[in-house]
This record gives structure tokens, sequence and C-alpha cells, in this order.
């Protein structure tokens, strides 16, 4: 029995539909979180003084909920690392919560657009998510029941994500992750590395390939 349910998927969580990459809204998020350490305490306390300048009290909850989601990813020395680093720093780091934070952005990540640099592909379109979703979906019911207006947002949100973080450019082009050594250190750090999110050639925190 237990063999059994360990051979089921664990199901996809599939909300991420608020804010895109939610690099400004981390910046903001982050030194409050260094000063309460409890990420319940800091989603209260940003609410409440509508940190993030939402234009409505509900909006406000979701956009400081999401991003919480996504910080709450990262360990405490990444959080601290967000508020001094780089806007291009930030943006990787982020892109890197959201691969933590929702699994099937991160198999995307991997097995789609770092695939595809690495082949030497140049693009990225609609088609190679729908594609990928299509494969997922042979494992997961929850991807062959979603609605189709619910793909085209999360479809819409993830492209979104890699035209802020300036790995995908507008027209579809892969744009190869230029990381500095810091951030690459840290990116590195995980085991698997969260290197493998990226359309980078780039293996280990010292710039060296396999």
């Amino acid at each position: 029995m237990n063999d059994a349910l360990a051979a089921v998927p664990r199901r996809y969580a599939l909300s991420f539909t608020t804010g895109a990459l939610l690099a400004r809204e981390a910046a903001l998020l982050a030194p409050l979180y260094i000063e309460q350490h409890d990420w319940e305490r800091v989603r209260d306390l940003a609410v409440a003084g509508n940190l993030l300048q939402a234009r409505t009290y509900s909006s406000g909850i979701r956009l400081v909920r999401e991003t919480v989601k996504r910080l709450s990813a990262l360990a405490d020395e990444e959080v601290e690392f967000l508020i001094d680093a780089a806007a291009s720093e930030r943006a990787y780091l982020m892109w890197a919560a959201a691969c933590r934070r929702y699994e099937l952005i991160g198999e995307f990540a991997e097995e789609v657009l770092r695939e595809r640099f690495l082949v030497l592909a140049s693009t990225l379109g609609y088609q190679d998510f729908d594609s990928f979703v299509r494969t997922k979906a042979l494992w997961h019911e929850e991807l062959a029941e979603i609605k189709g207006s619910t793909l085209q947002r999360l479809r819409s949100n993830v492209f979104k994500m890699l035209q802020e973080a300036e790995l995908l450019s507008e027209a579809g082009y892969i744009v190869p992750a230029v990381l500095s050594e810091r951030v690459a250190a840290v990116l590195s750090a995980r085991i698997p590395t969260d290197l493998r999110f990226f359309p980078t050639q780039q293996t280990d925190g010292r710039g060296d390939a396999l």
C-alpha cells in the first residue's frame, strides 16, 4: 500500500497567477523579514500597512501572500542577500524562488528552457510550454483537468517571469543568464544546484562547466 502511494506523483501547486516575478515586492518585504523572522508577522504587517502599495485591499492581500510564498522558499541568508543585491541578482534569485516554490515551473525551467539553451535552440515559445504541460498531464490529472483559460494565465505568467528576469526577450529569444560570482555561489549551494533553472552552461559557483 505504501509503495503504491509512493508511486503517485505529488500534485502540482498551480496558484502562481498573482503578480509575475515579484522582485520589487520581494525587495520591500525582505527587510521586514530580517527584522521579524516570522513570515506570518511579515504578512500581517505588510497587508495592514499596504507596504506593496496595492490599489485595493483584496489585491494587496493576494500580492503579499504570493510574495511571502516565494520568499519563504529562500533560506534566511538568501533573503538577506536580496536586500543589497543588484537588480539582476535579485531577479535571478526570485526566478529560482519561483522554481523552488512551484515544481511545475522548476521542471519547465530545467527540462525545457535550459535544455533548449544547451542544444543551441535560440527561442522559447508558448507551444513549448503547452507541449510540456501535455506531457506532464499524462501523470498529473490536475493538469489534464485544468481549464484552458487557467492554463493560459499560468503560461502567460511564467513567460512574464522569464522576461522580467531577463532570461527571455519579448520576441521569444532565450537570453543567456549572466550570473555574478556571488549569486552563482548562492544558487549552486543547494543540492541539486539551482543553476539547473537557468539558460547557462555554468554548473558551480566558480563559473566552471562540466
